[in-house]
Order: C-alpha cells, then sequence, then structure tokens
C-alpha cells in the first residue's frame, strides 16, 4: 500500500515574535500582499510603504515540533514619536484564523514589546470588522474615521493590560483550539 503525504496537517502551536530572518520578512510580506491586494483589494500591487523602512516586523509561525514551517500571521509597529507607538498591516492566512488566537497574540506581542521599549500610547487604525476583537483585548474606541477608502476604528491599548516583554525575539506561544 502506498501512502500520499499528510495534507491537510494542522499546527498545535505557533511562535510569535520578532521577524529575525530573511525568509520570514519576505513571507511576512507575501502575506500583507495576499491579504490587503489580492483578498481585500485595498492596494493594488503591493502594500509597502515608507513605515516599513524602520517598523519592526513581527510574525506568528506555524510550528512543525521545534521547526518553524512558514509565516501564517503578521503584523508590523514602530514608534512615531518618543512615547507614541503604532500597529498596522495585521493579516493572518485565511487558514489560520479561527484555529487559534494567532491574531490576538500577535497583537499582544506587538502592544507588549512597544511597552518594553518606552511605548506610553500604542494605537491602530482597525478596520471596522475587527473592532469586537480589539475591545475583547482591552483597546478602546478614539475615533471612526476612513482609512485607505474603507471604515477603520482608531484604537488605543489599555497599556495596563500589556506587561512589557523583553524578549521579542522569543516572543510568545499561540496555541491551536481545541475541537468543541
Amino acid at each position: 500500500m502506498i501512502f500520499e503525504p499528510f495534507q491537510s496537517f494542522m499546527p498545535s502551536e505557533f511562535q510569535v515574535k520578532f521577524a529575525a530572518s530573511r525568509w520570514e520578512r519576505e513571507q511576512a510580506h507575501a502575506l500583507r500582499r495576499i491579504v490587503f491586494c489580492e483578498e481585500q483589494g485595498i492596494f493594488h500591487g503591493d502594500d509597502r510603504d515608507a513605515v516599513d523602512d524602520y517598523a519592526i516586523p513581527i510574525v506568528a509561525l506555524s510550528m512543525l515540533g521545534v521547526a518553524a514551517d512558514r509565516v501564517v500571521g503578521t503584523v508590523r509597529i514602530h514608534e512615531e514619536e518618543p512615547g507614541l507607538w503604532w500597529g498596522s498591516r495585521l493579516a493572518v492566512d485565511t487558514e489560520f484564523r479561527r484555529v487559534g488566537d494567532v491574531g490576538a497574540t500577535l497583537i499582544r506581542l506587538a502592544v507588549s514589546s512597544a511597552h518594553a521599549m518606552g511605548c506610553s500610547v500604542f494605537l491602530a487604525h482597525v478596520q471596522e470588522q475587527n473592532e469586537l476583537l480589539f475591545r475583547r483585548l482591552n483597546w478602546t474606541v478614539v475615533d471612526r474615521i476612513s482609512f485607505h477608502g474603507r471604515p477603520h476604528v482608531k484604537m488605543q491599548a489599555d497599556l495596563t493590560h500589556y506587561p512589557p516583554c523583553f524578549s521579542p525575539e522569543h516572543g510568545f506561544v499561540a496555541l491551536r483550539r481545541r475541537a468543541a
């Protein structure tokens, strides 16, 4: 009997950390293009902008045992002025949006690592459909705006719920949710 490779593998955990290698950064940008250009049609061709020149990319990696398999989520953070940090371009692969806390863990590491680097205010322009997720993660609405031609909510993280993370190169682990 010949066995075909198991093609529906779903990792049980994800490492969320600062992107450290070239392949992590390249896959993060590729995922952003898929989500923001192809899937959502917000940008044409590429979503890169001047912020990418100095932003810190964060990735969620699916894990095959102890080895990283691929980037399944990403977000970037940057300091706009001393103490004022922004998160942007949160993207999670469609296959992984409902299997675990990938998006929430990306948000937690984004805010906690900025907090460790002196953040006193952390903001994001959140797509309207994601507002509830951010509210559940202790964010408040600052304003409702149109951003890139779409309804967004300018939100602020409550830093008291995000203890500083001083080792973002190791990051956090997000676990797969158990089947109900």
